[in-house]
């Protein structure tokens, strides 16, 4: 199957107790990942095993969660002040949006608004599951933003126009994910994939897209109620390498697909403010940051989190 891990409890992209420590280098990439909550880990974790010497930190912007249900105003707002709070703070190389409905809504608007930083999106797997699919039957799971979006709409038309594509918005799946997973028993985890698989079930897909990046979490339970017939499918490999390629370049100081000139490549290496050099050398690697909770048991969950995964947990970015 294509990149199917359950990363909440021990798997291949879990990293061990030491893993943390592993890119102290300070002259190091510094890759800083943003995402509505704790979907995006997943992607920061791949890129780590991939390419361990790079340095990375994450904000989830949990104040603001969830971005799915809100409108292209509000999602490129909320994006635009975490993606403002991290380059002020770190002055990272590049930001990895790991998030399907910032990418499709706002990604753009990001990119004119911080011009000397490359950012680097994450849309959903359709051209991998048009490729993968025996019989172009294709099930789309993703937040309403992401699948009722015109880039999506886009992404069909070039990659898969000779398949049956059906989408689905899930909302209540995705709030499962950021606030109830990481404690929930196996038969919590499997009665919340249940309504998914049984809608896609009687569409006759054989190919599920993980179209937002919180359903990652639950690749794993995704899989096993859909069967062995079913493939499931995501975009961590296709957003990890782009990384790698964006930051080749900014050491190169050549121009990137994701910034307007070799300049501003430049410039998001060579002006880091000596706050941010300071923050960015004293950050541990991998450090787990929110925006807000919405009480105790929710910074309870995020702790588990990050103790599952053996990442740091660094509470409030605006407190740190």
């Amino acid at each position: 199957m294509a990149d199917v891990r359950n990363l909440s409890q021990n798997s291949p992209d879990s990293l061990n107790s030491t893993s943390s420590a592993q890119s102290n280098d300070t002259s190091a990439p510094f890759v800083a990942f943003l995402d509505s909550g704790t979907g995006g880990i997943p992607y920061m974790l791949h890129l780590q095993k991939k390419c361990p010497d790079v340095r990375c930190v994450y904000l989830g912007d949990t104040a603001n969660f969830p971005y799915g249900e809100k409108t292209r105003e509000q999602i490129t707002d909320c994006a635009a002040a975490a993606s403002r709070l991290l380059i002020e703070r770190f002055s990272p190389d590049a930001i990895v949006v790991a998030c399907n409905t910032i990418s499709v809504t706002a990604l753009s608007e990001l990119r004119e608004m911080f011009p000397t930083v490359p950012f680097v999106g994450t849309v959903p797997a359709i051209k991998l599951a048009a490729a993968v699919s025996p019989k172009k039957r294709i099930g789309l799971l993703a937040t309403r933003q992401t699948v009722e979006n015109a880039y999506t709409d886009r992404l069909v038309a070039e990659f898969a126009s000779d398949c049956y594509i059906v989408r689905r918005g899930d909302p209540d799946l995705i709030d499962f994910v950021e606030k109830k997973l990481f404690t929930a028993t196996q038969e919590e985890r499997a009665a919340a994939v249940a309504p998914a698989i049984e809608f896609f079930r009687q569409h006759e897909v054989d190919t599920i897209i993980l179209g937002c990046t919180h359903f990652i979490h639950m690749a794993d339970d995704i899989q096993k109620a859909a069967g062995s017939s079913v493939r499931v499918v995501d975009s961590r490999d296709g957003v990890v390498n782009q990384t790698m390629r964006v930051l080749d370049q900014v050491s190169n100081g050549t121009p990137t697909t994701d910034t307007k000139s070799a300049e501003s490549c430049a410039g998001a290496t060579g002006t880091k403010s000596a706050q941010a050099k300071k923050n960015t050398c004293s950050v541990e690697n991998m450090t787990f940051y929110i925006t807000g909770v919405r009480d105790t048991v929710a910074e309870d969950e995020y702790r588990t989190l990050a103790r599952n995964l053996k990442i740091p947990y660094g509470g409030k970015l605006i407190d740190a």
